[in-house]
């Protein structure tokens, strides 16, 4: 990492008007802003398929977003609130809990109410995290009593539609606290119109932990340490990808999630190894790419490290220069908001 990279050279302006508060009203339906090697260029997310190159390999992350966010009490009344982080066994899982007073080891807790009641017990802690052994299921319980827990900068509850379309249409691996959320514009009809030109694709997963919202706190970027969330790529997959690096096609991360699961499973040569693996790369400014040639991405937070990756890839100025022009011509930011394409230089 460049010693000298600060929190403040990755801030931009950006109106509350423009971050994104629900998913348009159909699917796909967004803009994509393309920052190709010569220049920029204002396009339809329903253009992508013109964009690629038919040998391209298209790397889709098929976690599955769970209902992660409870709310119960303590076995005094004291009302609590559980975001799972991550779930560690059938019946037990890490998470954020926030209450009144920080509850210690031996805890009762209960979630729901009523005969739906589900209880669980503190059983330590883990840094900012507590360890929770529940009574019941914990994938299970979540489904029952769980709410989507939507990012912070979404100001209205988790309802119907947001179970629906805060979640990709090829999810399948339940574990992730956030939707990967460059895969939520594709359409099983636009997967399916992408092979039919060859686009071929392949599925690695990482679930995305509570770590993603929380801010950068230090300014020297050399300070920060990121949280760690757990990633897989099957050897079936990781032989695809390596046979696409080795006949030189383009690798197509669709998503920083996705990218961040590709460039952690990849030795000096560039070849990826498959296996499951926790991850904590922070990708900033000078870092050396391996298997990613472009990127389908949203636009991210100021000061965020994803602010940072997509700055390693394209170059900080030119990202700055990107999201200004975005700003200008009122693109949507974040989770529900538009997309981006990002084609590294030769």
């Amino acid at each position: 990492m460049n010693a000298d990279l600060k929190l403040s050279d990755f801030d931009f302006e950006l109106p509350s008007e423009l971050i994104a508060q629900s998913p348009p009203e159909r699917r796909g339906d967004s803009r994509l802003l393309h920052l190709a090697p010569d220049g920029l260029a204002d396009r339809r997310f329903a253009e992508l398929e013109t964009l690629l190159r038919p040998d391209d390999l298209l790397v889709f992350n098929d976690t599955r977003v769970i209902k992660a966010r409870l709310h119960g009490e303590k076995a005094t009344g004291g009302k609590v609130e559980a975001l799972v982080e991550r779930v560690t066994g059938p019946c037990t899982a890490l998470a954020l809990l926030r209450a009144s007073k920080s509850p210690r080891a031996g805890t009762r807790l209960s979630f729901g109410s009523g005969a739906a009641t589900v209880g669980a017990t503190v059983s330590g802690r883990d840094g900012e995290f507590y360890a929770l052994e529940f009574d019941e299921p914990v994938l299970a319980t979540l489904d029952h009593l769980g709410e989507v827990p939507l990012p912070p900068y979404i100001t209205h509850a988790a309802d119907a539609q947001d179970e629906r379309r805060y979640q990709t249409v090829y999810a399948a691996k339940p574990g992730a606290v956030a939707a990967p959320t460059a895969g939520l514009h594709f359409t099983p009809e636009m997967i399916e119109r992408l092979a039919a030109r060859g686009i071929e694709r392949v599925f690695v997963t990482l679930h995305v932990g509570a770590g993603t919202f929380q801010p950068v706190r230090v300014e020297n970027l050399a300070e920060h340490r990121m949280h760690a969330e757990w990633c897989c790529i099957t050897d079936e997959a990781a032989a695809r990808i390596n046979a696409a690096k080795a006949a030189g096609r383009r690798v197509v991360a669709v998503g920083t999630t996705s990218l961040r699961t590709l460039e952690s499973a990849a030795v000096a040569s560039g070849r990826v190894q498959g296996g499951a693996r926790d991850t904590a790369l922070f990708i900033t400014p000078g870092y050396a790419f391996r298997v990613v040639d472009a990127l389908i991405t949203n636009f991210h937070l100021p000061k965020s490290t994803l602010l940072m990756l997509v700055s390693a890839l394209a170059g900080r100025e030119r990202i700055l220069a990107a999201y200004a022009h975005a700003v200008a011509r009122g693109y949507r930011f974040f989770s529900y908001g538009d997309a981006m394409l990002i084609e590294r230089k030769a």
